[in-house]
């Protein structure tokens, strides 16, 4: 069976990969955690952050470790659910 952190690893450098062409360090940063934030389930972002905290993320690129490191808290902390539209 596979290890569920190196799936993960994964498909954050497949995120990662994307905003590598990013020429604004701090921007590509900004939007690899965002995207894990916004579409990722808290209970992937948590198994992600324990597979790191375990393993020292071998299989993650080095840009993909340095926005999870930058943006750890965000990501620790539960999505926020849409407000329902405003009545009018």
């Amino acid at each position: 069976m596979s290890d569920p952190g190196a799936k993960l690893a994964r498909m954050a450098n497949q995120i990662g990969s994307f905003f590598a062409s990013e020429p604004d360090h701090a921007l590509a940063l900004e939007g690899i955690a965002g995207h894990l934030r916004r579409f990722w389930e808290p209970r992937m972002r948590r198994q992600l952050l324990l597979w790191l905290d375990e393993t020292g993320g071998p299989e993650l690129s080095p840009l993909v470790l340095e926005a999870i490191q930058t943006h750890r808290e965000r990501l620790s902390t539960p999505t926020p659910r849409n407000p329902p539209p405003a009545a009018r």
